[in-house]
């Protein structure tokens, strides 16, 4: 068992590479191939949002009104408002930190002991054997130094726009929206994922809406292609480092 374990464990690497090795010879001289358009509620693993919601309250009607309950304005509003309608998120994302720590401990002890008048016991043979009548019958040193630094420095800079799609319409009237842009620069795709919940007041006329106003937001921005390819350690070197202790 344990060498059919072993085994499996040598040929995975090997299996991986080999596929990883058949799609990269397929594709020599073309570019990365772009995603098909989906719709994000039947992608595997889509799980619908759930958030605490407030009661439902009555609606109540006036026949003489030309003033619609619940309207956010007189005229028909254009921006997003039901399943299918689309409006643009304006990416912002700028992330700065700096932190700086430094830790010093020093400590230094010294002890001595000793029996320089023991009931005579300093002038016998035993007594000197055992250092009786010295100074320094006991004598003990220690000392600790401990010196810690630690420094952090990041920058992160995302700035750009991506058009969302609505995906579901909660309870309390909030939005889910999620979008994804690909765009695809010689042999390089860069991917764009933006999702959340947002609120329709928060959407402005022009329906658009700034990434921070987006609640439960998840931001990814990535790509594939030769350069990500060469950026990645093979699928070998990630099994070892996974697997080694040391």
């Amino acid at each position: 068992m344990r060498l059919i374990a072993r085994l499996t464990v040598a040929a995975l690497p090997l299996a991986l590479g080999a596929c990883n090795t058949a799609d990269r010879l397929a594709n020599i001289g073309a570019t990365p191939a772009l995603s098909e358009i989906q719709d994000p509620t039947a992608q595997p693993g889509y799980k619908p949002v759930r958030m605490p919601m407030p009661d439902v309250q009555p609606v109540s009607y006036a026949p003489n009104s030309l003033w619609r309950t619940g309207s956010r304005a007189f005229f028909k509003d254009q921006r997003a408002a039901k399943v299918g309608d689309l409006l643009t998120v304006n990416v912002a994302v700028t992330d700065q930190a700096n932190i700086s720590n430094e830790t010093k401990r020093t400590r230094a002890n010294t002890e001595s002991f000793g029996l320089p008048n023991a009931a005579g016991l300093e002038n016998s043979t035993a007594g000197k054997a055992f250092g009786v009548g010295g100074t320094a019958l006991l004598n003990a040193t220690s000392a600790t130094s401990n010196d810690g630094l630690g420094s952090v420095q990041r920058a992160e800079t995302v700035t750009t726009n991506i058009a969302a799609v609505v995906t579901q319409v909660l309870p309390n009237g909030n939005l889910v929206v999620e979008g994804k842009q690909e765009i695809r620069i010689n042999f390089e795709v860069r991917e764009l994922v933006v999702a959340g919940v947002v609120r329709p007041e928060d959407i402005a006329a022009d329906n658009t809406i700034d990434s921070t106003k987006i609640a439960q937001a998840r931001i990814a921005y990535g790509g594939r292609g030769q350069i990500t390819d060469v950026q990645q350690p093979r699928y070998g070197q990630q099994l070892v480092d996974i697997l080694l202790p040391f």
